[in-house]
């Protein structure tokens, strides 16, 4: 028993250390989203931002003008919403922000090249809109 307790409180522990202090779960954007796969960790296509756009909270990146753009989901609306697609931006001239995945409105950029025609559709979790 003293075992599986010191096994419990090593688990509790790890996880109290990794637990963002700042994190806070946002809103969700939408219920369903379409995925290259299960996990949307392979890249739909490429997009090119077609005009400026500003981050409004955590869950969003901001796009400069010209900018390429990894799309990793895209977000089924609900009531007529938005329409946000998720990724994130690449080239030598935006390193600040390569690697940052976040959403972005789909009507500011263009669809340059589809890497996944085949997708699948699925449920959104409250991780999808998790901000930190």
């Amino acid at each position: 028993m003293e075992k599986s307790n010191f096994l419990l409180l090593l688990i509790l522990s790890f996880g109290y250390l990794f637990h963002p202090a700042n994190a806070v779960f946002m809103e969700k954007l939408a219920d369903r989203k379409i995925c290259a796969d299960k996990y949307c960790s392979y890249v739909i296509s490429a997009a090119q931002a077609l005009e400026d756009y500003i981050a409004s909270d955590c869950r969003f990146i901001n796009l400069k003008k010209g900018q390429m753009i990894y799309v990793y989901s895209k977000l089924k609306p609900v009531d007529g919403a938005g329409v946000f697609w998720s990724g994130n931006v690449y080239g030598e001239r935006y390193v600040d922000q390569m690697g940052i995945i976040g959403y972005f409105p789909s009507n500011h950029v263009n669809e340059t090249q589809i890497f996944m025609k085949k997708t699948i559709e699925m449920a959104t979790t409250e991780m999808d809109f998790f901000c930190n």
